[in-house]
C-alpha cells in the first residue's frame, strides 16, 4: 500500500513533469472527466455527485473561531496519538471539506479555505469538495505557512488543538511563522467538534481482547522488562517512558482492539516507570480475560495499574512534579498538549520511543508468524487471480465485486480478521490515481482491454499483508510493458541489494527508482513502509523516508515502486520484505551486510515483461524467487486440493529466459478462455 514519500518529494516533484516529453511516450490525460470532477469557473460551478456541501459548516465554524479571536484554524488529519489512519469521530478533515484521503491539512480563515494535500489524492480531492475549497497541492508545513501569510493580516492569531499536532509539527509551524507578525496559539476546544456537535461518532465501546500467546513475539512481560533495560541502560537514566501511539501500547502489553478500521488497535496511553505501570484506558472495555492478566503481578512491578484514557493528562503532570524524574518521549507521536505537561528539564526527547523502535524489530518468533501468514495470504491472493482469468471475460466484475471478492477470500484463510486497508481495485485510468479506491459512481467494469492494479493486504492473527500486482489480460501495448519492466526492475534492484548494517532507508532508496529514471518516469510516493505483526500495515519508523529509522535485521518493510499515467493506466509491484544477514562472497569482520528476503509470495505478469530490458542478475534473481514461491505455495495448494490453483501456479512460475517469454508476450486470454470452457467448474 503506497505511503507519503517524505523529503524525497521535495526533488521528485521537480521530476514528474518530465513524464511523456523527454522520451518521446504517450502524453498523460488528466483522469478526472469533466463529469466526475468539480467545475469552479462554469456559471454556474459544476459539482458531481461525490461532493458535499460544506458552507453552513464553514460559516458555523467561522463564528466560533471569532469568537476565540482567531483569524484562521489549522485543520489536520489525524487523532490525539498521531495515527495515520483514524476512527470515524476523528476524522474531523474529512467532516469539514468531504475529502476522505488519508493524508492532509485543512486551513480555514475567515474568508477561505484550503485543503493541502499530496500528489496521491488531487483528483479525489477535486471530486469531492465543493468550490468553498481551494486545493493546494502541497502536503508541506512551509507551504502551508506561506500560504497562511498571504491570506491572513499582520497581527493576527492562528489557532489550532494541541493534542492533534505532535511537538515536532508545532515547531514546524512557530518556524515557519516566525518573523511574520503572525501569532499562532492552541485552543484547548477543539472548534471542529464545537460545530459537528450530536452528530460526531460516540466513542468506541468495543470489547478490547488479548492476543494469544501463539502469535505474539515474547510476552507482555518480557517486552515490559527490556523497555526497563533500555531505560536503565540509557545514559540520561530515564525514570519513566510515555508511550502515546496506540501501536505502541497494544503491541506492548499484546492486546488488541477495532477502534479504527483495519487496524486492530484501542484508545490508550502508557506510562511505564521503573517499578510501576499505568494504562489509561476505559475500564469497561477490558475483557475479564484481561483485566486477570494485567493485575496479575499485583502488588509489584509488573502489576498494571488502570486509569481513565482521559485522566492521562493529569496524571502525567502529577508524576513529572516530582523531584528528580525524567521522562523519555518520542517526538514524533507525543502531542504538544501532552508535552507541555512535562517541565523542559525533566523530558528526555528522541523522535521514538524505546517502544516504538523496538517493536520495529521482529525476533525470530516475530518472522516466522510474519512469514505463515504471507503463505496463507499468497494463496488467497492466487486464487482471485485465477478468477479473475476465468471471469473477466464474461464481463461481469467490475472493481467493486472483484474488492469484494478478494476481501471474502481473504476471510476464508486460517486466523483472518480482514483486510489490513480497504482494498485498492483499479482498473484502466483509476489505476493512475495511486491512491484509489473503488466506489459506486466511479467503479469500472474489468476488462480485457485495460490493465488493472490490485493493492491489498490482511490482519491475521499471526500477521499483517500487504502486496500489490498489476496485470493485463489481452494485448498491451509496447510502452506499458516498457512501464511494467522498468517498475519491476526497480523492484528487483532494490530487493536483492547487499547493504552494511544499520544503513538508512532513504540512502538506497534511489535503486527502486532508477529504471524509470533513465527513461524519464518516475512515481510520486513513498517507495515502502514498515509492517506490522497483527498491527497497522504502515508501521513506523522503518522505511525508506528521511524520518525512518536506519535498517536492521528483523524489519519488515514493503518495497513498491510503481508508475502512473494520466488518464489510462496505472503500474505498482509491492511486495513484503525482511531484513536478513547476507552471504557475502568475502567474510565481514564485525557486523554482518544485510539484504532484503522477500515473504510475498505471488508470481508478477508474463505477458508484461520485456525480458530485453532485464540483466541476466534480474532474470536469475525473478528465477529464484520463483523457485521459493513454489517450495512455499505448491504444497499448500495441492493440500487443499486446489488444483487448478496450482496448475496456473506452475505456469506462471515457469523459469525465466529471453526465449522463453515470446510466448508469454502473446497474453494470457487464450489460457484463462481454455481454462474457462474445459476445467470442471470454471
Amino acid at each position: 500500500m503506497v505511503c507519503s514519500s517524505g523529503i524525497l518529494w521535495v526533488w521528485i516533484s521537480l521530476l514528474l513533469p518530465l513524464h511523456g516529453y523527454v522520451t518521446g511516450y504517450p502524453k498523460p490525460k488528466m483522469s478526472g472527466s469533466s463529469k466526475d470532477t468539480r467545475n469552479c469557473t462554469a456559471t454556474p460551478p459544476y459539482l458531481p455527485p461525490t461532493v458535499i456541501n460544506t458552507s453552513e459548516r464553514l460559516s458555523i465554524l467561522r463564528h466560533h473561531m471569532q469568537s476565540y479571536n482567531l483569524s484562521a484554524y489549522i485543520v489536520p488529519a489525524t487523532d490525539a496519538h498521531m495515527s495515520e489512519y483514524i476512527a470515524e469521530r476523528d476524522k474531523r478533515l474529512s467532516w469539514m471539506t468531504g475529502f476522505t484521503g488519508s493524508s492532509g491539512t485543512g486551513v480555514i480563515t475567515l474568508q477561505k479555505a484550503a485543503l493541502f494535500t499530496d500528489s496521491r489524492y488531487w483528483i479525489q480531492a477535486e471530486r469531492q469538495m465543493d468550490c468553498n475549497w481551494e486545493l493546494q497541492k502541497s502536503v508541506w508545513i512551509p507551504s502551508i505557512g506561506q500560504w497562511i501569510v498571504n491570506e491572513v493580516p499582520a497581527g493576527k492569531r492562528i489557532g489550532l488543538d494541541p493534542y492533534l499536532f505532535s511537538i515536532d509539527n508545532w515547531d514546524s509551524y512557530l518556524q515557519v511563522l516566525e518573523d511574520s507578525d503572525r501569532i499562532l496559539v492552541d485552543i484547548n476546544d477543539n472548534l471542529v467538534d464545537l460545530v459537528w456537535g450530536s452528530q460526531r461518532p460516540l466513542p468506541p465501546t468495543n470489547t478490547i481482547y488479548q492476543l494469544s500467546d501463539n502469535f505474539t513475539g515474547s510476552t507482555w512481560q518480557e517486552k515490559v522488562s527490556h523497555i526497563r533495560t533500555l531505560m536503565e541502560n540509557h545514559n540520561r537514566k530515564p525514570t519513566a517512558v510515555l508511550i502515546s501511539g496506540l501501536e505502541e501500547t497494544a503491541w506492548l502489553f499484546n492486546l488488541r482492539g477495532n477502534d479504527i478500521p483495519y487496524t486492530p488497535v484501542f484508545y490508550a496511553y502508557t506510562l511505564l516507570t521503573k517499578t510501576t505501570i499505568s494504562l489509561f484506558v476505559n475500564q469497561s472495555r477490558l475483557s475479564e480475560d484481561v483485566s486477570q492478566v494485567l493485575s496479575a503481578g499485583c502488588p509489584g512491578s509488573l502489576c498494571v495499574t488502570l486509569e481513565e484514557y482521559g485522566q492521562v493528562s493529569t496524571s502525567l503532570r502529577k508524576y513529572a512534579q516530582q523531584d528528580d524524574v525524567r521522562v523519555w518521549i518520542g517526538t514524533e507521536y507525543t502531542t504538544l498538549g501532552l508535552y507541555r505537561e512535562i517541565p523542559q528539564e525533566k523530558r528526555l526527547e528522541e523522535n521514538y520511543s524505546p517502544v516504538m523502535i523496538t517493536k520495529a524489530v521482529k525476533n525470530s518468533k516475530g518472522q516466522e508468524l510474519l512469514r505463515a501468514a504471507h503463505v496463507r495470504d499468497a494463496v488467497a491472493v492466487i486464487r482471485y487471480l485465477v478468477w479473475l482469468e476465468k471471469t473477466v471475460p464474461t464481463g461481469s466484475v467490475n472493481e467493486i465485486s472483484g474488492a469484494h471478492y478478494v476481501d471474502q477470500l481473504r476471510r476464508e484463510e486460517l486466523y483472518c480478521h480482514g483486510p489490513s486497508f480497504e482494498t485498492i481495485s483499479a482498473s484502466g485510468l483509476n489505476a493512475a490515481l495511486a491512491h484509489y479506491s473503488p466506489s459506486n459512481t466511479t467503479s469500472r467494469k474489468l476488462t480485457m482491454d485495460e490493465m488493472y492494479l490490485l493493492d491489498s493486504g490482511g490482519q491475521y492473527f499471526d500477521g499483517t499483508t500487504d502486496i500489490t500486482r498489476t496485470v493485463h489480460w489481452g494485448e498491451p501495448t509496447a510502452f506499458q510493458k516498457e512501464a511494467y519492466t522498468r517498475v519491476l526492475m526497480g523492484n528487483i534492484d532494490l530487493s536483492r541489494l547487499v547493504f552494511p548494517p544499520r544503513t538508512s532507508g532513504r540512502m538506497v532508496e534511489a535503486l527502486a527508482r532508477r529504471p524509470l529514471w533513465e527513461v524519464g518516469l518516475n512515481y510520486g510516493h513513498g517507495t515502502g513502509h514498515g509492517i506490522g505483526n497483527f498491527l497497522s500495515v504502515h508501521e513506523w519508523p522503518v522505511g525508506f523516508q528521511s524520518n525512518n529509522v536506519p535498517l536492521d535485521k528483523g524489519m519488515f518493510t514493503s518495497i513498491e515502486p510503481g508508475y502512473y499515467h494520466d488518464g489510462e493506466f496505472g503500474i505498482r509491484l509491492e511486495d513484503v520484505a525482511v531484513v536478513v544477514e547476507a552471504q557475502t562472497k568475502y567474510p565481514v569482520f564485525g557486523e554482518p551486510y544485510l539484504t532484503f528476503e522477500v515473504v510475498s509470495l505471488v508470481p508478477y505478469a508474463r505477458n508484461l515483461i520485456d525480458v530485453n530490458l532485464l540483466s541476466q542478475e534480474q532474470i536469475q534473481y525473478i528465477n529464484s524467487y520463483y523457485e521459493s514461491i513454489r517450495k512455499h505455495i505448491s504444497p499448500e495448494l495441492q493440500r487443499r486440493h486446489l488444483n487448478e490453483e496450482y496448475q496456473w501456479l506452475q505456469r506462471n512460475t515457469q523459469p525465466f529466459s529471453r526465449s522463453s517469454l515470446l510466448a508469454a508476450s502473446l497474453g494470457t486470454l487464450a489460457m484463462g478462455t481454455l481454462a474457462s470452457t474445459f476445467l470442471p467448474g470454471a
